[in-house]
């Protein structure tokens, strides 16, 4: 590996280390990287928690546990050096132990780490929010026999790969990662690329588990929900026409929660939510860049008198500093799966998301200069 030097049109070789070199440990180090950034390894993952313990008649210890955005749950087993010749049954034997795993229990062991490692937090609402659904039931978690394992280490053993190999043969979900320490100067690098299975192979299917009944009913309520919210959608836009509401002419319903339209500032919509027991509108601040949607919200956040006022009422203002968006948003609660509700829920969205642009053009108009700066730049 080399750093660019670009003043010098030169390049410099860093210098590949070995862990042990370095004085660097597994528990200390490299797991709390992955813990912090665990799309380190190439996806979104929701670290639930680390050095789980949670097993019946045993004390054994897996290194991470975590989340994928299809809900199944992964086992991270981290070495430094060298991967070892047991690390394959190690983690074999985890991967069995979490598999009987129930949503609720899931949702305990990671209360428990955000209690202990994050200083608290809803573990159910930031699942969903991980998840990007509305409520915990829509979600289906460790279906099946469809957990994952990772293995990271500087180098693998042969007999490490082949099991990987023969697991991955038989439709078991598994990977290598090589995590290469390098130094320059006093600076510390560390590289880390899946070796097994090459980032171009095709995924693995897998089938069903002891968890069919279970898994087959939340999916059928997902239908039912997707149905609902689809309905409600088609009758929202069919009233909005009827009001002349324009933002929303060219937006065909959809299956999901929310219903955006442009505001005219890229990656910042209006948004209309539907769930069971509200309705919003909101503006959402969602673009690529954190300090970006930082920087819009705190400056319109600087003009709140005025954009309250025009908009009627007081906002809930969600910066959301955990986050990368940042959300503006006005609630009205309802009942919103029974249909009677709807003419009552849909006049109150037509009526707030009318507010809601014109409280907020004028402000993003005036912003639009520097976020299109930014976008060129980009």
């Amino acid at each position: 590996m080399f750093r660019v030097d670009l003043s010098q049109n030169r390049l410099s070789r860093l210098s590949q280390k070995r862990f042990s070199d370095l004085n660097l440990r597994e528990r200390d180090h490299l797991q709390e990287w992955l813990a912090n950034q665990p799309d380190a390894l190439g996806e979104e993952l929701l670290i639930i928690q680390k050095e789980f313990d949670g097993f019946d008649e045993t004390r054994e210890r897996l290194d991470l546990l975590a989340l994928d955005k299809d809900g199944n749950l992964v086992v991270i087993e981290n070495k430094l050096d060298d991967s070892g010749r047991d690390v394959t049954w190690q983690a074999l034997k985890y991967t069995a132990y979490v598999s009987g795993l129930t949503k609720t229990q899931i949702v305990d062991i990671y209360q428990q780490y955000l209690d202990r490692y994050s200083g608290g937090g809803n573990a159910a609402v930031r699942i969903c929010e991980f998840m990007e659904v509305e409520e915990l039931e829509e979600t289906v978690l460790n279906p099946g026999n469809d957990q994952r394992m990772i293995f990271i280490a500087a180098n693998f053993r042969r007999e490490v790969t082949a099991t990987v190999l023969w697991l991955l043969g038989r439709g078991i979900r598994a990977q290598c990662f090589k995590v290469t320490p390098y130094s320059f100067d006093d600076e510390l690098m560390v590289d880390i690329q899946q070796i097994i299975p090459t980032p171009e192979a095709a995924d693995f299917m897998i089938g069903m588990s002891s968890k069919e009944n279970e898994e087959k009913a939340i999916q059928n309520t997902q239908k039912k929900r997707h149905q609902l919210r689809l309905d409600f959608w088609e009758a929202a836009l069919d009233q909005l026409r009827a009001d002349g509401v324009t933002l929303y002419q060219n937006i065909s319903p959809t299956k999901d929660h929310w219903l955006s339209a442009g505001s005219g500032t890229r990656s910042c919509p209006y948004q209309m939510i539907f769930s069971r027991d509200e309705a919003r509108v909101e503006i959402s601040l969602q673009r690529s860049e954190t300090a970006e949607n930082k920087w819009l919200f705190d400056q319109l956040y600087g003009q709140k008198e005025a954009i309250e006022a025009a908009f009627g009422a007081e906002l809930d203002w969600r910066r959301m500093d955990d986050k990368k968006a940042s959300r503006i948003v006005y609630a009205q609660p309802f009942e919103g799966f029974n249909r009677e509700a709807w003419p009552d829920m849909i006049g109150w969205l037509a009526a707030h998301i009318q507010k809601l642009e014109t409280a907020f053009s004028g402000p993003l108009s005036r912003l639009n200069p520097h976020v299109r700066s930014q976008d060129e730049i980009a």
